[in-house]
C-alpha cells in the first residue's frame, strides 16, 4: 500500500523526522530501510536500537500515531497509474488483495474515498500478523485468502523487505522501486518494474491469461 498504491512513505518520513528532531536527531535513509515492512511497535524498535533512545518503542509508536493520523486527514490519493491497473484486474477478472504493514486504522482512513475497495477479496494489515515483513508470514496468509499456492500469486512490492517476504513466501515478485526506496536491494525479484505502469510488468499478466 505504502509508496505503491499511496504516496504515504513521504509523510512516514516527516513523522520519524519530527518524532526525532524532537529529541535533537534526525531520519535517514539507512533507519528508514530498517523500519520498513516491520509492524507496529517492532518498526519503532528499529528507532529505539538505531538511535540508543530511552523512549520505549510502543510510546514512540503511540507518538507516531498521532502526527501520521493527522496527516492522512488531509488526503492521499493514489499514485498514478493504479487506477488504470486495478481496472486491467477487474477486466481480466484477476482477484487481489491488499497486504500491507500498516495498522488497519490507517488503511480505513486512505480507503475511505476510493471506489474500488470493495473490489479486494482481502485486505491483510500489520494488525493481522505475528511477523512482520522480511518474515513470509503476510503473503502466506495472502496465498491462502486468495485459495491458490503461494507460486500462483503475484505480488508487486516497493521495499526491500517487501521484497524478501513475498520471495521467501515462494511468490513470483515485482519490485516497483519509489523515489524513497529506489537504492534498496531487490535481489531475487522477478522483475523490477519503473513504475505501476511498466508494459513489462502488465505483459506478465497476459500471458498467464
Amino acid at each position: 500500500m505504502d509508496g505503491l498504491l499511496f504516496d504515504t512513505e513521504g509523510l512516514y518520513w516527516q513523522v520519524g523526522d519530527t518524532v526525532l528532531q524532537r529529541r535533537g536527531l534526525r531520519y535517514s535513509k539507512a533507519l528508514q530501510s530498517r523500519m520498513m515492512g516491520r509492524v507496529g511497535a517492532a518498526a519503532l524498535q528499529q528507532m529505539v536500537d538505531f538511535h540508543s533512545l530511552e523512549d520505549s518503542p510502543e510510546s514512540l509508536l503511540a507518538e507516531s500515531d498521532e502526527l501520521f493520523a493527522d496527516m492522512l486527514a488531509e488526503g492521499v490519493p493514489p499514485i498514478p497509474g493504479v487506477p488504470e491497473w486495478i481496472d486491467h484486474l477487474k477486466t481480466l477478472q484477476i482477484p487481489f488483495g491488499l497486504a500491507t504493514s500498516s495498522r488497519r486504522k490507517f488503511v480505513d482512513i486512505l480507503f475511505e474515498p476510493i471506489n474500488w475497495k470493495q473490489d479486494l477479496t482481502f485486505i491483510l494489515t500489520g494488525d493481522d500478523v505475528k511477523h512482520g515483513k522480511p518474515h513470509p508470514e503476510m503473503y502466506l496468509r495472502a496465498a491462502m485468502e486468495l485459495n491458490v499456492s503461494p507460486e500462483q500469486m503475484l505480488v508487486l512490492e516497493d521495499s526491500s523487505n517487501g521484497c524478501a517476504a513475498a520471495i521467501a513466501a515462494g511468490a513470483c515478485t515485482v519490485a516497483i522501486p519509489s523515489i524513497h526506496t529506489q537504492d534498496q536491494s531487490f535481489q531475487g525479484a522477478h522483475l523490477i518494474a519503473d513504475n505501476i505502469s511498466d508494459p513489462r510488468l502488465w505483459a506478465m499478466i497476459a500471458t498467464e491469461q
